[in-house]
């Protein structure tokens, strides 16, 4: 099986790469630096070409425009699968995106899960919790004046190998034509996830438990960044303890 990697030298593209190519699959890591640039949509058919699957991971490098560039990428991705009969587009997206409106990033990934659902392409869309690897910049993201704000609300992490590990697995099956929830194994809070992080490192922090602060400039319920049941649910085995050792 023939498979497309979009974003395939990222974080979390480049381990979806490497576990396909071990499962025997031909694999192609797709980047700007490997002449495939889904915003320009340079390289997408020649790449494309004979795939079966695409996988979709590609992310943005700034903040700035980061709606066009999702609804962009995504539309150029998607023309070119459904040109060369792509059979299976597999997209990365976060969970809870929907209930964060008031992020484009976020506003984005919705905007994406929008368009791969109504391509036509057999789909399969893999929702994940935010990864271990980012909490220190979520830290970084929510401090004000030397102490870290955070709200109360649920918090699931996972670390982004059991996502790379999610995605291979759904690609190399048939499309779901739905979501796939992916989470890590234990359930905290957003300001008590941060304490455990900014101990773990040194960091001397103080992390203030604020109900009122926003999330990346969203207010946030209690349980909108985890799985809430609508999705069927895939749990990693990887605590955030083992993972920092």
């Amino acid at each position: 099986m023939k498979v497309v990697v979009l974003g395939g030298t990222g974080l979390v593209g480049a381990q979806v790469v490497e576990r396909m190519r071990g499962a025997g699959h031909e694999v192609v890591a797709a980047s700007p630096g490997s002449g495939v640039d889904t915003i320009a949509g340079t390289g997408l058919a020649e790449a494309f070409a004979g795939a079966d699957v695409v996988v979709d991971v590609v992310n943005s490098r700034s903040f700035d425009g980061v709606l066009e560039f999702f609804e962009t990428s995504t539309r150029n991705a998607l023309g070119a699968a459904s040109a060369q009969g792509v059979g299976h587009y597999v997209l990365l997206s976060i969970v809870g995106t929907e209930q964060i409106a008031g992020a484009d990033y976020t506003i984005g990934k919705t905007r994406q899960e929008e368009l791969v659902r109504a391509s036509g392409l057999g789909f399969s869309i893999v929702r994940a919790t935010q990864f271990f690897e980012f909490i220190g910049t979520l830290a970084d993201a929510a401090t004000v004046d030397g102490a870290v704000h955070a709200t109360a609300a649920s918090f699931q992490p996972v670390a982004a190998s059991e996502v790379a590990e999610a995605l291979a697995d759904v690609a190399a099956a048939e499309p779901l034509g739905g979501t796939l929830d992916v989470a890590g194994p234990e359930r905290s809070t957003l300001d008590e996830t941060f304490r455990t992080a900014l101990a773990a490192t040194g960091d001397p922090r103080q992390v203030v438990t604020d109900d009122g602060f926003s999330y990346f400039g969203s207010p946030i319920a209690r349980d909108t960044l985890v799985p809430v049941g609508a999705h069927p649910l895939r749990l990693g085995t990887t605590t955030y303890a083992a993972w920092s050792a």
